[in-house]
């Protein structure tokens, strides 16, 4: 147990995390480097050059004569996939704690920091990319040194694509990270930290053992869900799995027990011996909050069980997405899915199509509310199409977020303008050395799951970093906003919004609906409604035959006779014409500006 080592790496997005980890595991002989981010192993990681998915490897090093093994988890570096990051501190000891030389110390690496703080972890700073042209070493080491209270010598200078610096990396992993400690003897606990399908094995859950030792063919249980299995391979994660007969004390490792069902297997829960069970469960990491819903629904009406099985097995695989099924009269049957952000909802509509197969909708993302009616019961709601009738709201509650931005003073004139858009409060303004500094805002998360990150990229020319985190519910004047075709509700294109909004979101959304819903053979009438109360109307003009073509000159009232009979038959139709919403328009409303 000395000579074990477990760590993760933690950045802001884009410092080099994954190109750094390359690296480490060329210099510890591990795997051969034929590629960039070999831990990237999704398509979609690749394409888009992120990481999506943290990724557990081990590795072997000798020092000083001794050999260690050292346990590495990338982790990713998005605000939307936090989720992922906070269950690998769970299972190390220290972090990598690492800062782009051209770049300095942003958003998400200070929230990724504060997270390791509060789970004691040892943080040794590295500072990346020291090779480039733009790097600025000394200005960036005071603003680690700044942040952390560190010396200048324990801060280490490397660089992923020239592999300077990582011989001390290594060195400082293994003599400033304390081993794991546990008592072999004591019942076996070993905390599940994440997990993933596979369509012949079933669930491989991956773990960390906390007290005790594992061996192959032991009889274990699931502590929460207190399922018992047979221990069938047990084994350490190199590149692929490799199977070993005892797991001791302080080793990572991944367990196969041919589990089939994904509710059996709960990230966080803990795994222990039927015959000598452990007394209670380790405190794991508290449970995922989704920020962001969005209702999810098949496009073949048969697909529904499909849907659900592939959600559940994409679940396992993402521990942060949740999700439970509603119906809606526009699309049918589907699932209310919770997501941590934007991008984590976009990726996951992705991996759906390709891992599955699966063509969905997905509806406009909303936030939950807290609906307060006049009798003093309170009930939380998802989606405007739950909403009670009006008359019966006393008040409306709307999720608040403290936000930071971090940025050059450059560029403060332009997102201030766009955060007081956004109906959010400036706190304070720090400046944190040179020309750099951070903005406190308190904003209603509403307002920012739409289209507030894109903006802000483009104000910033991409240089702004933003974070955030939920601070409570503040009462809000909030309004349903109806979208109604010939008087009849579309339930998906509802939206809950503030009543200053209301106005100008209604007319923009019917102009846009106007230039997206084909014409029919009937008149269509877009309206946007609050209550009873029409706020906006767009005409779709009906396509018309020229009935009186064949009269030429003779008496008007001839003519007025054909006329009056087409209009006869185009109000008919209307009362029998349903008009379909086309899938651009679903997604035409989140992108009003």
């Amino acid at each position: 147990m000395k000579n074990i080592r477990n760590f993760c790496i933690i950045a802001h997005i884009d410092h080099g995390k994954s190109t750094l980890a390359d690296r480490l595991l060329e210099y510890t002989q591990t795997i051969k480097v034929t590629e960039g981010q070999m831990l990237d192993d999704m398509d979609l990681e690749r394409e888009r050059g992120i990481t999506i998915k943290s990724h557990a490897i081990q590795m072997e090093y000798t020092y000083n004569g001794e050999k260690y093994i050292l346990n590495l988890i990338d982790t990713p570096g998005h605000v939307d996939f936090s989720y992922e990051v906070s269950r690998s501190i769970a299972a190390c000891e220290g972090a990598l704690l690492i800062v782009d030389a051209s770049q300095g110390v942003q958003a998400q690496t200070i929230s990724n920091l504060y997270m390791a703080l509060e789970h004691d972890l040892e943080i040794i700073p590295v500072l990346n990319k020291c090779d480039m042209a733009s790097a600025m070493p000394e200005e960036v080491e005071d603003e680690i040194i700044d942040l952390l209270g560190c010396k200048r010598e324990d801060i280490i200078r490397a660089s992923g694509k020239t592999g300077m610096g990582v011989e001390e990396i290594l060195k400082a992993v293994v003599e400033r990270i304390p081993h794991p400690v546990g008592d072999e003897e004591a019942p076996l606990q070993a905390l599940i930290f994440d997990s993933v399908f596979n369509s012949f094995r079933g669930i491989i859950a991956y773990f960390k053992i906390e007290n005790g030792v594992l061996r192959t063919g032991d009889k274990v249980k699931f502590f929460n869900t207190g399922k018992e299995y047979d221990a069938d391979e047990i084994g350490v994660l190199k590149m692929d799995m490799v199977p070993r007969k005892e797991l001791r004390t302080g080793d990572v490792g991944y367990i196969i027990s041919g589990i089939k069902t994904s509710k059996e297997v709960k990230v966080g829960d803990t795994i222990t011996h039927i015959a000598k069970p452990c007394e209670k469960a380790i405190e794991g990491f508290e449970e995922v909050k989704p920020m962001v819903f969005a209702g999810v629904y098949p496009i073949e009406a048969e697909d529904y069980e499909n849907l659900r099985a592939s959600l559940e097995k994409l679940q396992l695989n993402d521990a942060s997405l949740t999700f439970q099924p509603e119906s809606s009269l526009a699309l049918g049957f589907g699932f209310r899915c919770g997501f941590l952000g934007l991008l984590h909802m976009e990726i996951v509509q992705e991996r759906l199509d390709r891992e599955f197969d699966m063509n969905v909708i997905t509806t406009v993302p909303n936030v939950s509310y807290m609906i307060y009616d006049k009798q003093g019961g309170v009930q939380e709601v998802h989606n405007p199409g739950g909403m009670p009738d009006p008359t019966l709201i006393d008040h409306i509650e709307e999720p608040f977020i403290d936000a930071s931005i971090i940025t050059t003073t450059d560029y403060i004139g332009p997102i201030m303008t766009l955060c007081l858009g956004k109906r959010g409060e400036l706190v304070r303004q720090d400046y944190i050395s040179g020309n750099r500094v951070e903005l406190h805002y308190k904003m209603p998360l509403g307002e920012i799951v739409i289209d507030f990150y894109d903006k802000l990229k483009s104000i910033s020319k991409g240089y702004a970093s933003f974070d955030y985190h939920q601070s409570g519910f503040r009462p809000s004047k909030l309004v349903k906003l109806d979208i109604l075709l010939n008087g009849e509700s579309v339930d998906a294109l509802s939206t809950l919004t503030h009543f200053d909004n209301a106005y100008d979101l209604g007319r923009r959304m019917c102009e846009k609906l106007k230039e997206l819903i084909p014409r029919q053979q009937f008149e269509i009438a877009i309206q946007a409604a609050i209550g009873a109360k029409i706020i906006a109307r767009e005409t779709i003009k009906a396509v018309r035959k020229d009935v009186t073509a064949k009269c030429y000159g003779g008496d008007v009232s001839r003519k007025r006779k054909l006329l009056e009979k087409q209009k006869k038959g185009k109000k008919r139709m209307k009362q029998i014409g349903t008009v379909e919403v086309p899938q651009k328009a679903f997604l035409a409303v989140l992108k009003l500006d």
